[in-house]
């Protein structure tokens, strides 16, 4: 008699064979005719210029993470929006206190500058500069 831990590790079991043997088929059956066009690395429809290794600004990957934050965290608002009248002042208070840490958050985010996309480089006053200026 299996438990129920042995039959999660039976189904695991035959989902990793399933995958080996539908790669493996898929192998065996495939055409494998490689040409120049098809090697090439495919930018939406343009040809590619430049190297392949560009380094991307981590503004990129902070506003993603952020968008993906606050994203998840306004869907979670849809539920709570439709069912907030059955748990009374509890629930709609439980909302508002979700909504203002929601906003915080967003301030904060908003203050430290990680919202806007490239920052302005700060540009160091220079002596010849201010001495002309001052002439």
């Amino acid at each position: 008699m299996l438990t129920e831990f042995g039959k999660i590790l039976i189904f695991l079991i035959l989902g990793i064979v399933f995958v080996i043997i539908t790669l493996f088929i898929y192998k065996l059956i495939r055409p494998n005719r490689p040409t120049f066009e098809k090697q090439k690395v495919y930018e939406c429809g343009e040809n590619p210029e430049g190297s392949p290794w560009v380094k991307f600004n981590i503004r990129f990957y902070v506003v993603a993470l952020i968008f993906l934050i606050f994203d998840v965290e306004v869907v979670l608002l849809f539920p709570w929006a439709l069912t907030y009248k059955e748990f009374g002042v509890y629930g709609f208070l439980v909302g508002i206190i979700f909504l203002l840490v929601l906003g915080l958050g967003m301030a904060y985010e908003w203050r430290k500058g990680d919202l806007e996309w490239a920052r302005p480089t700060p540009k160091a006053p220079k002596l010849d500069d201010i001495l002309k200026r001052d002439a």
